[in-house]
């Protein structure tokens, strides 16, 4: 039976995330005038993380932290192929650890890239906030360890795809496409209807609103 398990806001989320990090490494390597694109789309992945912060407190049911927040025995057992299939539902546990290192990988990117200065062509709104050393190291880590480290979380993201169809003969795509699963009936389903939609459309534009304030507040000298 068709369960909703990712509600639309959920949706949106992933896959503007997905075109806006795919966005900034392709702007990022070609340099020069696209580091203003750059910059734009680091913001608006900086709004995207403040979003999924809060959408993970108050979100549709298998959207929020506390539906795939497990602890080291969960994480075992599923290893092991003994977990409860209801570890499942959202993401499995170890998809969990996927989904939060990617978010602090690209907090750490954002941050990285706020109080960056390359000394040539960018610097960051936020680095007069911080000593010049602070800001070169800042910006060496986001070109070099930090980069890598996004590369390799979604290079392994999109392995773990092909790894469940293959494998386990799951898709995890269709459902961050349409929101539902074929699970048991009894599965309860993410809360997805015009009252929670307009709830993320509040939620997104608080997101914006204090971006804005990071980047033009803060970023006054």
């Amino acid at each position: 039976m068709p369960v909703r398990v990712w509600d639309l806001p959920t949706r949106l989320f992933h896959w503007l995330l997905a075109l806006a990090v795919v966005g900034l490494v392709i702007t990022g390597n070609l340099g020069g005038n696209w580091m203003t694109w750059h910059q734009r789309l680091g913001y608006a992945v900086l709004a995207l993380l403040i979003f999924r912060v809060l959408w993970g407190l108050v979100g549709g049911r298998w959207s929020r932290f506390a539906s795939f927040l497990h602890g080291p025995g969960t994480l075992l057992a599923y290893l092991r192929g003994r977990a409860d299939p209801r570890v499942e539902v959202g993401h499995s546990p170890l998809g969990a650890l996927s989904v939060f290192a990617l978010l602090a990988v690209l907090a750490g990117q954002v941050g990285t890239g706020l109080i960056s200065d390359d000394e040539i062509a960018f610097v960051g709104p936020l680095a007069h906030w911080v000593e010049s050393s602070t800001a070169y190291a800042a910006t060496a880590y986001h070109k070099g360890w930090g980069k890598t480290l996004l590369l390799a979380l979604v290079g392994l993201h999109v392995a773990a795809i092909v790894w469940y169809r293959i494998a386990r003969g799951k898709a995890l795509l269709p459902p961050m496409l349409h929101g539902n699963k074929p699970l048991p009936p009894d599965t309860p389903a993410s809360a997805d209807g015009p009252r929670q939609r307009l709830l993320a459309l509040a939620l997104a534009a608080l997101s914006v609103a204090a971006t804005a304030g990071i980047v033009l507040g803060l970023g006054q000298p």
